[in-house]
């Protein structure tokens, strides 16, 4: 984990959220599905976290909260890369990103690195997906099943209060035993970044209990 600073370079509006482009040290440089903690100033009890949405050598994008309005040229104190991400496997040739119940903007990062080697990349979303390479197919999710028999690598982005109805509608197909490999993103409150051990991000797992804060928020499905 690092700390430094970092600075707004660009703010792009989509049709629903607000995105900030950050650059950073490549220190501090979020793989998908991590974060980093980012506060106007160093001393601020609560800091943001931002997810990534993409990145390059110098920068990233994350999905700016409502609650926020920086501009290029804000500064910011960040901390990270924090939590555990996505790990696309070196021999997976058809991904699905499935966004259960919101935008699938924390499953984009895995866009970039999939395409490069060689996957297909197929998009599963009843919301808004924005702007995709034209690589890339997206279906609506009366196609899931249909999906899910296609993928050799699954990605999911769910909230932790929808987690047990995503886990009960995907088990109920058939073709959920034919993933080889499916991991899932769990929204969550990560505000503490791993220092607390507060449990407010707790996720109940067969073994007993990961926090999301540090543990996450990437978990591997079959922990479900």
């Amino acid at each position: 984990m690092h700390t430094a600073n970092g600075r707004v370079i660009e703010t792009i509006l989509g049709e629903a959220q607000q995105f900030v482009r950050i650059a950073c040290s490549r220190e501090l440089l979020p793989a998908p599905g991590q974060y980093l903690l980012a506060s106007e100033a160093s001393n601020l009890p609560l800091p943001i976290p931002l997810f990534h949405t993409d990145s390059n050598a110098e920068s990233f994008l994350s999905a700016l909260p409502e609650s926020r309005a920086w501009l290029p040229g804000q500064e910011l104190f960040l901390r990270g890369p924090l939590g555990k991400g996505f790990e696309l496997p070196q021999s997976a040739r058809r991904v699905a990103l499935i966004a259960y119940d919101e935008t699938p903007i924390r499953l984009r990062g895995l866009i970039r690195p999939a395409l490069k080697q060689g996957a297909a990349v197929v998009v599963v979303s009843d919301f808004s997906v924005g702007a995709l390479p034209d690589e890339v197919e997206v279906q609506p999710p009366s196609a899931l099943e249909e999906v899910l028999s296609w993928a050799d690598y699954v990605a999911l982005d769910v909230t932790r209060e929808n987690l047990p109805e995503c886990r009960e509608r995907l088990g109920k197909m058939k073709q959920a035993s034919a993933w080889k490999e499916a991991q899932v993103f769990i929204r969550l409150p990560v505000t503490c970044g791993g220092m607390a051990d507060c449990g407010v991000c707790a996720v109940p797992v067969k073994s007993g209990w990961k926090l999301g804060c540090k543990d996450g928020p990437v978990l591997a499905w079959g922990e479900f």
